[in-house]
């Protein structure tokens, strides 16, 4: 009698534990909180399987074991019809306090609900960001600027005071473009119409005058002394004498910015210099480049000017090419010069960086023009063209790049059609 007292006892208490597991999981409880009732009730059932079977004996060992584990099981996993039973109970149920009648239905839904229904806190849209060139910047540069840049060794754009502008990104770039290449969409602008010189950001012209022209890649073209710098006494590794293709030198150019190999690509065309410079022009004006002049094909004269945006044309007419986003792109290249094999390389170290899947690119660099960049590259699943000039610092470029990659990569990919105006700092220019 007693023995079966005690295991009535047992299965009571096992019941209650059901009730209270279905009402736990009715009002939302997570599944730490169910572990942690199973536990307790691995415990209870075990000190109770214990207390049955000390005096009476009639529950066998295994019995007792089997009981108890399908009693957790029924514990820890409630019926679905317990877990309704007890969900409508509470729904219906009233508390009476003071007076006021709450329902219990309403204050202990579960959490999962709750979460669903909260409102989703909405993600700020990729803003633009817009830097005005300040008010006195002439759009077409002077000689009394050129003259002041070669007496101080300043760049076009320092003394315009260009590098006053601030931007949000802390770019080191004073003119600086970002653009969707299938929409047009300009992310981000800063001092864009501004005309300066590009050094040999030129070649990238003088590359597409090339293909354009279908001239034979594989005709040998030698280097005379008519190729060599007398503008900047710029260094070259190609001497008076050397001879590679076209195709070689076109290669050289637009990877190592190699000056010699431009301006034999140019003495060499139909008509000589003077109407491969034309042919440049032309085709600057055909594609909308207002802003841009020609006097050479390697951009070692500072007269050789672009703007940003006129720029920001020219790489996505360029990309069209596939041989100029092959060649431009190159991380290295040797040529055979003479008995001997010379090793060069892309003056743009991105290409080389796993971080970035870029389709064509061209540096260029002159005092009076400071650090510049053009690149088309893949972010963020869109393809952007980006445009920096006169940057300070041998490497502030390809930083400025990068903070541009990192500021895309942060912001949603959704971008908002409202542009921010930044106000640049006050400006001094300097005549």
């Amino acid at each position: 009698m007693v023995g079966n007292k005690r295991k009535m006892n047992f299965r009571k208490d096992l019941c209650l534990l059901a009730g209270v597991m279905a009402l736990l999981l009715a009002l939302g409880w997570s599944a730490p909180v169910q572990a942690k009732a199973t536990r307790q009730a691995k415990v209870t059932t075990s000190k109770t399987v214990q207390a049955a079977k000390a005096p009476a004996g009639r529950i066998t060992k295994s019995s007792a074991k089997s009981s108890a584990k399908t009693s957790v099981r029924a514990a820890a996993k409630p019926s679905g019809k317990a877990v309704a039973s007890s969900a409508r109970a509470l729904s219906s149920a009233a508390v009476h306090r003071k007076g006021r009648v709450r329902q219990l239905g309403a204050v202990a839904r579960p959490l999962a609900l709750a979460r669903a229904e909260a409102p989703a806190q909405a993600q700020a849209p990729l803003m633009p960001i817009s830097v005005k060139t300040p008010a006195g910047v002439p759009l077409k540069p002077s000689a009394t600027v050129a003259a002041a840049s070669g007496a101080t060794g300043a760049s076009f754009g320092q003394i315009y005071g260009l590098h006053h502008t601030s931007d949000p990104l802390d770019l080191k770039s004073s003119v600086a473009l970002v653009m969707d290449q299938e929409t047009n969409e300009v992310v981000l602008a800063k001092n864009s119409e501004a005309v300066l010189p590009i050094a040999s950001l030129t070649k990238l012209m003088t590359a597409a005058v090339i293909v354009d022209a279908r001239l034979p890649m594989d005709e040998d073209i030698t280097v005379t002394s008519d190729d060599v710098d007398t503008e900047k006494n710029s260094s070259s590794r190609l001497a008076v004498g050397a001879t590679l293709t076209r195709g070689e030198l076109l290669h050289l150019a637009l990877m190592s910015s190699e000056n010699r190999a431009a301006h034999a690509l140019g003495r060499t065309y139909p008509g000589g210099l003077q109407a491969f410079v034309s042919v440049m022009n032309a085709k600057a004006k055909a594609l909308g480049m207002q802003d841009t002049r020609y006097v050479d094909p390697t951009g070692l004269n500072s007269n050789n000017q672009s703007s940003a945006r006129d720029l920001a044309v020219l790489v996505k007419a360029a990309y069209q090419q596939p041989l100029i986003r092959e060649l431009s792109t190159s991380p290295e290249h040797a040529v055979r010069l003479g008995n001997r094999q010379v090793q060069f390389r892309n003056t743009n170290s991105l290409v080389r960086s796993p971080a970035w899947d870029i389709g064509l690119q061209k540096t260029g660099y002159i005092v009076e023009a400071g650090r510049c960049l053009v690149m088309q590259a893949s972010m963020v699943g869109r393809k952007y063209i980006m445009i920096f000039l006169d940057s300070t610092g041998k490497y502030s470029r390809q930083a400025d790049a990068e903070r541009v990659r990192r500021w895309l990569e942060r912001a949603p990919q959704k971008t908002s059609s409202i542009t921010t105006t930044v106000v640049p700092d006050a400006v001094e220019i300097t005549s």
